[in-house]
C-alpha cells in the first residue's frame, strides 16, 4: 500500500468514527429529554390531583374563618381536611423562586386554632418557571362560563368559585426539554351557590 492510500484509509475511517460518535450523542441526549419531558409530565398531573382534590374540599376552618384565608398569583392559603382525620387543616401553597412549597398548619388547643410556627413546609416541586404573564393560581368567581376572564385584583375572596392551577415546569433552563406548562382547575364544591 502506497502512503496515499493509507492516508485516505485513516481519514474515511476518522470520518465514520465522527459521524457513529455524533449520531450516537444525538440519540443519547434525545433520549435523555424525552426521560425528563415524561418525567415531568407524571410529577405535574400527579402535583395538581393532589392540588385540585385538597382545593376542592376546602371548608370553613375549625375557628369558623372563611375557607379561603389568602389568595394571590403565586400563593393560595385555604382550609381542607387534607388528611381525612376530621379535622380541617390550613394549607398553604407558595412559590418562592422556582420551588413550590405546601406548608401545613393542624389545629390545636382548645379552643382549636392554628399556629403559624407549627407549620410543616415540604417542597413539592422544582424547577417552576411561571412569569407574571402566567400566573400559578386565577380565580374566578360563579359566574364563570368556561370563557370568562379571571378576577382583578385586589380579589373579592367571598367571590372565588374556581381556582384556576398552571405550572410552568422546566428542571434544566440550558438542556432541552423546553417549558411547558400544566393546568387544572378545582371548583370550591363546599362554597357552589348555584344549586
Amino acid at each position: 500500500m502506497t502512503l496515499i492510500e493509507v492516508l485516505t484509509a485513516v481519514a474515511v475511517t476518522v470520518v465514520i468514527m465522527v459521524a457513529v460518535s455524533a449520531f450516537q450523542y444525538n440519540v443519547i441526549n434525545y433520549n435523555r429529554s424525552t426521560s425528563v419531558s415524561l418525567t415531568n409530565t407524571q410529577e405535574a398531573q400527579a402535583l395538581l390531583k393532589v392540588m385540585a382534590k385538597e382545593l376542592r374540599g376546602s371548608s370553613p376552618s375549625e375557628n369558623g374563618s372563611y375557607p379561603i384565608a389568602a389568595a394571590a398569583t403565586s400563593t393560595l392559603t385555604f382550609f381542607s381536611d387534607i388528611d381525612a382525620d376530621g379535622f380541617v387543616d390550613q394549607v398553604r401553597y407558595y412559590l418562592a423562586t422556582t420551588t413550590l412549597y405546601r406548608g401545613i398548619v393542624k389545629p390545636t388547643g382548645s379552643p382549636l386554632s392554628y399556629v403559624q410556627s407549627n407549620e410543616n413546609k415540604n417542597i413539592i416541586a422544582t424547577g417552576i418557571r411561571n412569569s407574571s404573564s402566567t400566573p400559578i393560581f386565577k380565580y374566578f368567581s360563579g359566574t364563570y362560563t368556561g370563557t370568562s376572564t379571571p378576577m382583578t385584583y385586589p380579589l373579592n375572596i367571598p367571590s372565588i368559585r374556581l381556582i384556576n392551577i398552571n405550572i410552568t415546569i422546566d428542571t434544566d433552563t440550558k438542556k432541552s426539554p423546553i417549558p411547558r406548562t400544566f393546568s387544572t382547575q378545582a371548583t370550591l364544591r363546599n362554597l357552589k351557590d348555584n344549586i
